[in-house]
């Protein structure tokens, strides 16, 4: 499948972009997670761009060769959304189609929360809502336990230190451990070891974690555009109750369980997660 790849001026700074399909057809972003980057959604390119879609995969701020700003402030969701937001008017597409992986499905969630009148339809692939990730975080022992590792990001310095250890053990072995076999193979842990050592990449994708904390209270906030949630039930850092208080904050909501796929839902069962999105993004 051939891709193309720019940089585009998005909410003031720089935004590295790989794209592919036609020109004319509807808008597609795809949002990648920690500590992934746009090379995460490479096994969704060719079903998308042959149903006509135009895919757009950022590196997002922070990430691979985007722009890297410093500061917390920087990564905060809304910002984080807006994003988003400026990426579709670079492409003076009023409406677009979203789905979000991980991180990116934490931004693509705030997104619609934010811009729901942009959002044609959103696809989260086990990623929690904001809202409930740290409600449940603090109800459910079991999932504070999976979630410890955010704790352990909050820390100045020493995180850092640690994943950029011996060329990166750390993060490598966090790829092939939550994974199953074959999801990544050598060649793909390099082109993630790449990414991981632009400078100041490792604080930015982090500042994601520790801006997060920063978010403002309230009452959990509705999604408004028809949602599709694409959950891997052996994920080994999000319980399947996640998913279920997720999508009871959707007003128009469903729900694939596969239940031999792990976090990387979308690389183990590129099949399943490819029609999945062709039905529910023609529809819109």
């Amino acid at each position: 499948m051939q891709t193309s790849s720019s940089t585009r001026r998005v909410n003031g700074l720089n935004l590295h972009v790989v794209e592919a399909g036609p020109a004319d057809g509807p808008l597609v972003i795809l949002l990648h997670g920690f500590p992934d980057f746009w090379w995460g959604w490479r096994r969704q390119v060719e079903s998308l761009v042959g149903l006509g879609f135009r895919v757009v995969m950022p590196d997002q701020r922070g990430y691979n060769l985007s722009d890297k700003p410093s500061g917390l402030d920087a990564y905060g969701v809304d910002t984080l959304a807006a994003d988003v937001i400026g990426l579709a008017d670079a492409y003076d597409s009023p409406t677009f189609r979203l789905a979000g992986h991980d991180w990116g499905g934490i931004v693509a969630w705030q997104t619609a929360v934010r811009y729901p009148e942009r959002v044609e339809c959103l696809v989260i692939m086990n990623a929690p809502h904001p809202d409930v990730w740290s409600l449940l975080g603090r109800r459910r022992l079991s999932q504070a336990l999976r979630s410890a590792y955010v704790a352990f990001f909050q820390l100045p310095r020493l995180p850092e230190a640690l994943l950029k250890a011996r060329n990166f053990t750390l993060l490598r072995s966090s790829l092939t451990r939550t994974s199953r076999p074959g999801a990544f193979t050598p060649e793909d842990v390099a082109r993630y070891a790449q990414a991981w050592a632009q400078p100041g990449a490792l604080t930015a994708m982090l500042n994601y974690y520790r801006a997060l904390r920063h978010k403002p209270g309230g009452p959990p906030a509705r999604i408004l555009p028809a949602t599709l949630l694409i959950w891997g039930t052996r994920d080994m850092f999000l319980e399947p109750a996640v998913a279920q208080a997720s999508l009871e904050l959707c007003d128009c909501g469903e729900a694939l369980f596969l239940d031999t796929a792990t976090h990387w839902v979308q690389l183990e069962e590129a099949e399943a997660v490819n029609a999945a999105l062709a039905r529910f993004f023609r529809a819109a």
